[in-house]
């Protein structure tokens, strides 16, 4: 029971892990809390269910396609609600990302409708008995390909060009505009890479829960904002683990206490955290002159 649990809590976790990529990007970035990002998360799925049931795409292609059209959405919403208000202070940006996360909801609604569509399970389901766990394919092919995405995030990041240019304006962007980096180019291909991210997510919930909804994003969301909270915002490998220990925790919790306590647990966690180590479990605390 245990460990069938875990393994569920590990596949849980790596799509958390995914959206709190996305927070954590834009964060190192631009010190922002991008509230928008769980309505990408539900855009991408929706794309995956659309290529697939209207277009007759398998996974793959979908998969692809939900990555590209969800980045362009990302670069919109940076373009438009967030670079005018960049000189302004964070809370007027904060309030900007919210008002964003709630156009895009209504506009779900609006589009879609406000009913929960069924996302078809276009891989034959069998599964994998290893003693008295079983595992679904799918969910080692969630695991493998959150496990892929984030490897190659963090080599984007450590051995590119862009990826300095990001480091570069994570830590100072007077600085890296001084030294002839296009901080706005820069900038603009985080929330690129950021909302792909979050659209990979999204798919590999539609698939595993046979679902997507307008309102799907809210509470995932959330949670990949507590997952990257936990490893340390602004800190890609903290990302990563916040999400998997996040995933694990939640879905251990509701095995063994109650699921109605399963979105409770997620939040509890925010708040230890904050108590404990406000900076999380890989960050580093910074002073700031004033």
């Amino acid at each position: 029971m245990f460990f069938q649990q875990l393994i569920n809590g590990i596949t849980l976790g790596s799509t958390y892990a995914l959206i709190a990529l996305g927070y954590t990007m834009v964060y190192g970035v631009l010190k922002l809390i991008n509230f928008a990002h769980g309505e990408i998360y539900m855009f991408g799925a929706f794309v995956g269910m659309i290529m697939v049931t209207t277009f007759r795409l398998s996974i793959i292609p979908a998969f692809i396609i939900s990555m590209l059209l969800s980045s362009l959405l990302g670069m919109g919403i940076e373009m438009i609600a967030y670079r005018p208000l960049r000189k302004s202070t964070r809370i007027t940006a904060l309030i900007s990302a919210i008002g964003v996360s709630i156009f895009l909801q209504n506009l779900g609604i609006l589009i879609m409708g406000p009913a929960t569509r069924p996302f078809p399970r276009s891989i034959r389901s069998y599964y994998v008995n290893l003693g008295a766990i079983k595992i679904d394919i799918l969910q080692i092919i969630i695991l493998i390909v959150s496990i892929i995405l984030m490897v190659a995030l963090h080599l984007l990041v450590k051995n590119t060009k862009v990826g300095k240019a990001m480091r570069a304006t994570a830590l100072d962007k007077d600085a890296a505009y001084l030294m002839g980096i296009n901080v706005n180019r820069i900038i603009t291909i985080t929330f690129a890479i950021g909302s792909a991210l979050g659209a990979a997510a999204g798919v590999l919930i539609g698939l595993y829960f046979n679902s997507v909804s307008p309102l799907m994003g809210s509470m995932p969301g959330l949670k990949g904002f507590v997952a990257a909270v936990l490893g340390g915002i602004g800190n890609i490998p903290g990302a990563m683990l916040g999400g998997v220990i996040l995933g694990v925790i939640e879905t251990l919790g509701a095995a063994y206490i109650s699921s109605a306590y399963r979105d409770a647990i997620a939040f509890a966690v925010l708040i230890i955290i904050l108590l404990v180590k406000p900076s999380g479990i890989m960050g580093v605390n910074v002073r700031e002159k004033v």
